[in-house]
């Protein structure tokens, strides 16, 4: 074969290969009009429903603000709403939530009974319910986080049995509606039950606070009084606000004694008191601590995350998995060291300029 026609050949078999790969290459296409509009659609955020019973006492108040910055913080978003008091309002607000599209429902009941038709509607909407700090009776609900209130109760009646392991004692009770309140008084004659046993301890008043109104607490408290003559040696009430007036009841009376006072939520104005005197203790729950938890749980759940818990509350229908917190006894001698230490109030607000 001559060089001339080798030389035709090989530039045939060059050319046909280029064409082979021209071929086989995949060009890209132009974008359509239509897909040049279109762009990634980010995740939706989780959104939690908060249900408030009221916001018209300083605890509430600090509950909601650290429990929306703790949801936001883990990058959901919370839509709240308050009744204060208003069971029928609780009902219709929460209604509301559910229809707003909430991932999870977040409620502190006014009434735990009541509440239960809350707890009814949002499952047949696919969402479930998270009972906070009080718990909701007869109802499916999905999880209960609160402090340990049967506890706090005992904190309560061991820090006034110390002072007064014998005399007339009045008890305050909360909203006879609040299953909490129910708790409470449970672990406040836990501990008093022995001393009445033995004749040591009598109660002399046992009343309900309705609605935990604390004018009506204030009644109570005159009312105990009458009944027994000004005869009574010490008083453990419910919460703070129901303390507060019971003591603003004593300030007036003829009383030449200070009585011991107990309450409990570690109010400022509770915290102002007992640096005054006038009221023995209170029973802190870091509010903090309960709120954090509370929105961590919440988001995890509305998440569809399994929520491992070794606790359960029996609340009447059904072993509600529960979280249980720990309270803590404030006194004078540990106010320092708990409530202004942790922050949850200034020491020149307990205290004031003179300290």
């Amino acid at each position: 074969m001559s060089i001339k026609i080798r030389s035709i050949l090989i530039i045939g078999i060059v050319l046909l290969l280029s064409a082979c790969e021209n071929a086989a290459t995949v060009q890209p296409k132009e974008k359509t009009k239509e897909q040049e509009d279109i762009t990634p659609v980010p995740d939706e955020k989780i959104k939690i429903g908060f249900s408030m019973d009221t916001l018209e006492e300083e605890r509430w108040l600090r509950d909601r603000d650290l429990f929306k910055a703790a949801v936001e913080s883990l990058g959901a978003e919370v839509e709240i709403m308050a009744a204060n008091g208003d069971d029928a309002l609780q009902v219709l607000q929460a209604e509301s939530l559910i229809s707003q599209g909430i991932d999870l429902l977040v409620v502190v009941p006014h009434n735990a009974e009541a509440s239960a038709t809350i707890v009814k509607k949002a499952h047949l909407a696919g969402i479930k319910v998270l009972s906070y700090d009080r718990l909701i009776k007869n109802a499916d609900i999905d999880l209960y986080i609160s402090f340990d209130n049967i506890r706090i109760g005992e904190l309560q009646a061991e820090a006034i049995t110390k002072l007064v392991p014998k005399g007339r004692y009045v008890y305050i009770g909360g909203a006879a509606t609040d299953y909490n309140a129910h708790l409470l008084k449970q672990g406040v004659f836990n501990v008093l039950q022995p001393f009445i046993e033995k004749g040591d301890i009598t109660v002399v008043y046992d009343q309900w606070t309705k609605n935990w109104v604390p004018t009506n607490a204030y009644m109570n408290m005159q009312e105990a009084l009458n009944a027994n003559n000004n005869n009574i040696d010490a008083v453990i009430a419910a919460n703070d606000a129901t303390a507060g007036m019971a003591i603003q009841v004593i300030t007036e009376s003829v009383l030449a004694a200070v009585i011991p006072v107990a309450g409990q939520d570690a109010e400022l104005a509770a915290a102002q008191r007992i640096v005054e005197g006038t009221q023995t203790m209170t029973v802190y729950k870091p509010i903090p601590t309960l709120a954090e938890e509370a929105a961590r749980l919440a988001v995890k759940m509305a998440k569809g995350e399994y929520i491992d818990t070794n606790r359960k509350i029996n609340n009447g229908k059904i072993e509600v998995p529960s979280v249980l917190l720990s309270p803590i006894a404030v006194d004078i001698t540990n106010i320092d060291h708990t409530i202004i230490a942790d922050g949850f109030h200034l020491e020149e607000d307990v205290y004031g300029s003179d300290r």
